[in-house]
């Protein structure tokens, strides 16, 4: 097994003023700062006031008129607005900042929390995978995300549609991380408001995004990458070939740490990613069992908790307009019941079979014995 990096990627700073708190965010948020450029500044003048300090000549070297780094004012109006949000700030060098999260040389300067910042002292392990997932998919990551819960760890995830929202709920009131692309008090998708509520009370929400952003394209990646820092493993379930879980995979195999993965149908786009991992090295998923074995099963008994509440609902399939897309989504290469498909999605039974007859009269879904259904694309492609 990989051995997780320990130590900081960047040299001990001194302890932290309200002063030096300013200057470090004032820092980061400065105009053509991104975080490689943030760490470097630190190395070379020792403290963010220096750096700052020294910010307007290194931009007239490098042919910048006029800079001005972030204002004081700039960064006690984000200070303020996350104390609004009640979020709290955690700088890179806090005893709570996470170990396994220092060790990244692109590691967050800072972090906004939301919730249970305690949370951040136990044994953490990222779940990952599909926006679109079949209903077995689902399955899978619930029932790894509550058992591996049960055993003590973290259930690290970004709040994504899909594998992730199912990781989250099923780990809900035992222990589990939302890493977010915008803000820790914007909620995204929207559909996911009442599970970021339950996370910001009952686990925690935490990002590196000022309060109030909105997510843009450019952010998952970076999201990503403290996903996998936060986490001793990422497991991946349902992913596609080119996916964000594959760069949540590959940013936990350049810090060194291991990638597991669940194996799908190969005629499903679904399972490319995942089977591709395998392929390539990744141990293979088939219960939480296998991810405890690889792990050691270090986690320690989980922390005293009130019992956790029932997962809620899953948005209600006849409030979406394209309830054919839904079940398409939900059907892959492998059958599916019927029974189990109306379960997963929560619709009366004479709804559910009215779109599954369209679905076979158009040729999209075939029904074969055992009142199974297979996607008709994929089970041709199969055959």
């Amino acid at each position: 097994m990989a051995q997780n990096p320990t130590s900081s990627a960047h040299p001990p700073l001194p302890p932290t003023t309200e002063e030096d708190t300013l200057s470090r965010l004032r820092l980061l948020r400065s105009r053509r700062v991104g975080i490689a450029t943030y760490w470097r500044l630190m190395a070379e003048h020792g403290s963010a006031r220096a750096a700052l300090d020294a910010l307007p000549d290194i931009a007239r070297a490098a042919g910048i008129s006029d800079y001005e780094a972030c204002t004081p004012q700039a960064a006690r109006a984000e200070m303020r607005a996350a104390e609004a949000a009640g979020a709290r700030l955690l700088l890179h060098g806090d005893p709570l900042y996470p170990a396994d999260l220092a060790a990244l040389t692109d590691a967050p300067p800072l972090l906004w929390l939301r919730g249970r910042a305690a949370l951040l002292r136990r044994p953490m392990l990222a779940m990952v995978g599909a926006r679109n997932a079949s209903s077995l998919g689902l399955r899978m990551a619930q029932r790894l995300a509550a058992e591996l819960a049960d055993a003590g760890w973290v259930v690290v995830s970004g709040l994504a549609r899909g594998i992730d929202t199912a990781a989250h709920e099923a780990a809900l009131g035992r222990g589990t991380i939302a890493v977010t692309a915008g803000g820790v008090d914007v909620t995204y998708p929207p559909e996911n408001a009442d599970l970021t509520a339950r996370i910001a009370r009952d686990g925690l929400i935490l990002s590196e995004q000022p309060v109030g952003r909105a997510p843009q394209a450019r952010h998952f990646p970076a999201r990503n990458r403290i996903v996998a820092g936060l986490s001793h493993c990422v497991v991946v379930v349902e992913a596609a070939a080119r996916s964000g879980s594959l760069i949540t995979a590959r940013a936990a195999l350049e810090a060194g740490r291991e990638v597991l993965a669940v194996p799908g149908h190969p005629f499903d786009a679904r399972a490319g990613g995942c089977n591709m991992l395998i392929r390539d090295g990744a141990a293979l998923v088939r219960g939480a069992s296998d991810v405890l074995d690889l792990m050691g099963r270090s986690a320690p008994e989980p922390e005293a908790r009130a019992p956790s509440a029932p997962c809620a609902p899953l948005p209600d399939a006849e409030a979406d307009g394209d309830l054919a897309a839904q079940i398409m989504d939900r059907l892959g290469a492998a059958p599916l019941a019927e029974d189990q498909l109306l379960r997963d999605m929560r619709l009366p039974a004479a709804r559910l079979s009215q779109a599954l007859v369209d679905l076979e009269l158009s040729g999209r879904v075939e029904r074969q014995p055992g009142g199974l259904l297979v996607r008709r694309d994929l089970a041709q492609a199969a055959g």
